[in-house]
């Protein structure tokens, strides 16, 4: 599979080297250039290339990965996204910690919101829940692997993901659609930066 970020972060790069190390080919793209990621991608291996947002969105898999204020301008002037999976990684931080501040989207949730800015793309929110630094460790623990939850609107889109993510080692969880499932995975969500694993 060929996946693109949109972003190229913490949680981004951490997908990234999950999907090269599974043989999975990724474009890596952020608002500086390719040129700033060239460390990365050499880093990251031959599996793994910089591009441009609309390069990185016309992969199979898109992983929308920055922060909540740069949504709109990391959508907007993207090619309508025909089918194609987005796994929204985001929190809807109004401002980042230490503030916290949480987007007031009413009844909407995030992903909701962020499906709005993305016609034609089937969204399942993912990885949202986890602080980056359980994304980027190994899910196998002894104890069990990282429970990984799930929401999205569109079954197959959603078994996708869980293959993908089952491949890398997480334990994925569905939780239903964006609407509910969406509720219990973002900010505020009782199951937000909740850390859990699952017995094999």
């Amino acid at each position: 599979m060929k996946i693109g970020t949109l972003g190229a972060g913490t949680v981004a790069q951490a997908i990234a080297r999950h999907a090269v190390t599974s043989g999975h080919e990724v474009v890596l793209s952020n608002s500086r250039g390719p040129a700033s990621l060239a460390g990365l991608v050499g880093e990251l291996g031959p599996l793994a290339h910089a591009g441009t947002p609309e390069e990185a969105a016309a992969a199979e898999l898109v992983v929308l990965a920055v922060g909540w204020p740069q949504v709109p301008d990391v959508t907007t002037g993207l090619p309508n996204l025909g089918g194609r999976i987005v796994i929204d990684a985001t929190n809807q931080f109004a401002a980042p910690p230490p503030l916290a501040e949480i987007a007031d989207l009413g009844e909407q949730t995030g992903s909701e919101y962020v499906a709005s800015l993305l016609p034609g793309a089937r969204v399942v929110k993912a990885f949202n829940t986890l602080y980056g630094q359980y994304i980027a460790a190994d899910p196998h623990h002894p104890a069990g692997r990282q429970v990984l939850f799930l929401a999205g609107d569109d079954a197959d889109a959603k078994a996708t993901v869980r293959d993908l993510t089952g491949d890398f080692g997480f334990a994925p969880v569905d939780l239903g659609s964006l609407r509910e499932g969406g509720r219990l995975m973002q900010l505020g969500g009782p199951l937000s930066a909740l850390h859990v694993l699952k017995q094999d």
